[in-house]
């Protein structure tokens, strides 16, 4: 009888981990990359998810420190996957790995304005790699956030990968668009931060967005119910604009909004009805605000939506 081959033994991951490491240090970065994924392949199907995930965090490292983005964002997605076939829990050990590897996505400010002496095609190539790299790094995150309310995390995802997700939108989308960003802060756990965000982005935006970009988080966090939250963000901006000395836009909607946060710590529906048509100019100035509106009558006065075609904001932000 003719004997079956043996299957060659899967050697301990550190073994691989080491071979592949001088690949990419001796400069083959796409090779390294076919290593990774067949061998993480293998542990996967040999059910060894552990080392999957240490082969596949020690390659998503090594190729973004060495400036692989997209080399590193597909190791670091294949990481979540293996999370998700792995089966592996949500804790403190899980989030820490996806947060070093999410550290080691490059942040480079982006010039969003032309000198005299810069060159335009310069300019275009540095904003076409920082796009790159935020739909590298949201992606990586977005998935991991799925991965999150799969096994263990609240039922919104991971607030500290959210807080994550929000700080690199901000500080490295060359577009930037502050609903996606404070979406994102809302369902995180740290309005302190927000608040920071907050600040900086008043510092440079133009005339008449600074007020928007204030009323839209508060009434994100309203509209989930969360007036603590919404209370320290506004006690955090006004601290800032103390301190540091800044011009703080004292409109019609900030107005409304400090009414706001004041009329819903009580049962006061009427108050709350009157707040809205006496400031309806100023709320609508942005399209979501009625919606946001309509979620905190519910959240906070059991006020059931009349319309069942509303909610398509809140179904657009989903998509965040």
């Amino acid at each position: 009888m003719s004997q079956r081959p043996k299957r060659s033994v899967l050697p301990p991951a550190q073994e691989n981990i080491e071979k592949i490491e001088k690949v990419v240090n001796d400069g083959n970065s796409y090779g390294a990359q076919q290593m990774y994924k067949s061998m993480c392949a293998r542990y996967v199907s040999a059910q060894r998810y552990s080392e999957a995930l240490d082969l596949l965090q020690s390659g998503a490292c090594l190729q973004l420190k060495k400036n692989q983005i997209t080399c590193g964002a597909e190791l670091a997605a294949l990481f979540v996957d293996t999370l998700v076939k792995g089966k592996i829990p949500y804790n403190d050990e899980s989030l820490g790995r996806v947060r070093k590897i999410y550290e080691l996505f490059p942040q480079i400010p982006v010039k969003h304005d032309l000198g005299l002496d810069d060159d335009v095609q310069e300019l275009a190539e540095a904003l076409g790699a920082a796009k790159i790299r935020v739909e590298c790094c949201s992606s990586f995150l977005k998935a991991a956030l799925r991965w999150s309310v799969e096994f263990g995390a609240p039922r919104l995802g991971s607030p500290e990968i959210h807080v994550m997700l929000a700080d690199y939108l901000y500080s490295e989308s060359p577009e930037l668009d502050m609903a996606r960003v404070s979406y994102h802060f809302v369902r995180g756990n740290n309005p302190i931060k927000f608040a920071s965000t907050l600040v900086n982005f008043m510092s440079k935006c133009y005339p008449g967005e600074d007020d928007l970009a204030i009323a839209r988080a508060m009434l994100m966090y309203l509209s989930m119910g969360n007036l603590k939250d919404a209370n320290l963000l506004m006690e955090e901006i006004m601290k800032h604009v103390e301190a540091e000395q800044l011009e703080f836009c004292h409109s019609d909607l900030m107005q409304f909004i400090s009414y706001l946060l004041q009329t819903l710590q009580r049962d006061a529906f009427p108050l709350f009805s009157m707040l809205r048509a006496n400031y309806k100019p100023s709320i609508e100035r942005e399209p979501a605000f009625n919606e946001l509106l309509d979620e905190i009558a519910e959240k906070f006065y059991g006020i059931k939506r009349r319309n069942p075609l509303q909610g398509m904001f809140g179904e657009l932000f989903k998509m965040m």
